[in-house]
């Protein structure tokens, strides 16, 4: 399979899906500010922190497989969502991030990420810690499971505070591929 049409597909439909776990929330909760410094465990980020680290991945696992910089946007990403604690943001500006990320992910070209598909990637942590890997493992084994990490973490943080969402809600991707005549009816 291409990594370009494994990762941007992925992190597209995703992110929409997080954008509409966020107007769902909105919905039932006026006050969406307070769910943004909300966590699921003191030692967590909080659900901004987790929004912007989504984005944050988005950028990161297209611009590594494509050989490029990271660039300005992914470090004011990583900077709000490291910084989310003291300065959470509201919702809306969660919202504009995400959406200035899947505008991001228009602009990826068909193939661009498949040509280094076996190219080696030095992976460094801020902790010093460096991860060898082809690009094609880079996707598969660091940039898909961090991007679920924190999309997940979103999700579970917002069903913690109340938030009512579901399985529906997770796979709403799937709708698409729906046999006619096969939803069950309420």
């Amino acid at each position: 399979m291409s990594l370009t049409n494994l990762l941007v597909p992925t992190y597209t439909q995703m992110l929409g899906a997080l954008s509409n776990w966020l107007d769902n929330a909105c919905d039932q909760f006026p006050d969406g500010a307070a769910l943004m410094s909300s966590r699921l465990a003191p030692d967590m980020f909080p659900l901004a922190t987790q929004v912007r680290f989504c984005c944050v991945q988005a950028h990161e696992g297209v611009k590594r497989l494509a050989g490029q910089e990271l660039g300005a946007a992914w470090e004011v990403l990583l900077e709000e969502g490291r910084n989310a604690e003291e300065l959470p943001g509201t919702v809306d500006d969660a919202q504009a991030r995400i959406k200035e990320t899947l505008a991001f992910l228009e602009t990826v070209k068909d193939g661009a990420l498949d040509a280094g598909a076996s190219r080696d990637l030095a992976h460094e942590l801020p902790s010093g810690m460096v991860f060898d890997l082809t690009s094609e493992q880079y996707a598969r084994d660091w940039a898909l499971p961090q991007f679920y990490f924190h999309l997940m973490t979103a999700y579970a943080i917002l069903r913690n505070q109340g938030v009512e969402l579901g399985k529906a809600d997770y796979v709403q991707h799937m709708f698409a591929y729906l046999r006619p005549g096969t939803m069950p009816e309420e």
